[in-house]
């Protein structure tokens, strides 16, 4: 494989972020990125990438050694309680990095559009938050765009819907035992398969924007009962229940979900990326998963 000179850094290597990876390190990037403990990082060592420690509350033991020749950098650590890890840590060393910077990528959520009770959304949609995590998600963007700003950056921010793929995803659930259908009129979610991200990823990398923003999801937001509904039919069992979502036990994480309704439009990753999903609805990904799932 024929090296690059790019250098791919991935604060948080986790579900999404190890798929873009994988693909750029095909393409002759060298890669590297954090995860919270040891043995993560151990598996992730074994699949070939370099690997730092950084939980949140510590930062990386040497941020110039970590850091250094990085040109494409992708941020994926969720902001918590006390803001966003990544910036109270390692800002300015992120600074230090920015003129040789060719893309810089924060992942995002839909979640900072808030309850539209079921209408559609776009980049240009006034940005307001219901929920603790969908304003945390905002104050985090808010503060690396102005970063970005003030210090060069080539910000670009992503904002995702919800994330299914191998191991994650409702023919997963239904094996597990977990699956339920709960039923709340008129909720419909946005998701998106994890290849399709990368796809999108990929694709900005290629055409950086800086600035930009994008919302990934695929092209048929859908009541949550249905996709159950749907994997119990590739499986061929019975599908779970309904349960009226007033009458559903559900964590707090889980009903806040719920909060919110809308529909997410991906004109902008289809006609400025020129991204065209691997998988445009839930009914194509989980039918690729079935197999990964069943074996």
């Amino acid at each position: 494989m024929k090296e690059t000179g790019k250098r791919l850094f991935c604060f948080g290597l986790g579900f999404s972020a190890e798929v873009l990876a994988r693909r750029l390190r095909e393409r002759g990037f060298a890669v590297a990125g954090t995860c919270r403990s040891e043995e993560k990082a151990a598996a992730l060592i074994a699949r070939g990438f370099e690997m730092h420690l950084f939980d949140g509350e510590r930062p990386l033991a040497d941020p110039a050694a970590a850091l250094g020749g990085t040109t494409h950098l992708l941020l994926s650590v969720p902001p918590g309680e006390a803001g966003d890890p990544v910036f109270a840590a390692h800002a300015r060393d992120i600074v230090a990095l920015a003129p040789g910077l060719d893309w810089v990528g924060y992942l995002s959520t839909t979640g900072v559009y808030g309850d539209r009770g079921g209408d559609r959304v776009t980049e240009e949609t006034p940005l307001a938050p219901s929920t603790e995590r969908g304003r945390r998600r905002l104050a985090a963007e808010e503060a690396w765009a102005k970063l970005a700003a003030e210090a060069g950056l080539p910000l670009h921010i992503f904002r995702l819907a919800g994330i299914y793929g191998p191991g994650r995803n409702q023919i997963r659930s239904l094996l597990d035992g977990t699956a339920k259908r709960i039923v709340k009129e008129g909720q419909v979610f946005s998701r998106i398969h994890v290849d399709d991200i990368a796809a999108v990823l990929e694709a900005s990398i290629a055409q950086p924007n800086p600035g930009a923003a994008y919302n990934v999801c695929d092209d048929e937001p859908a009541p949550p009962q249905e996709v159950v509904a749907y994997a119990a039919s590739l499986l061929g069992c019975a599908a779970p229940p309904e349960i009226a979502f007033e009458k559903a036990e559900l964590s707090p994480m889980a009903r806040s979900f719920y909060a919110e309704s809308k529909r997410v439009s991906n004109r902008r990753i289809r006609e400025e990326l020129g991204v065209a999903l691997k998988y445009p609805t839930y009914r194509e990904g989980l039918a690729a998963l079935l197999e990964i799932e069943t074996n």
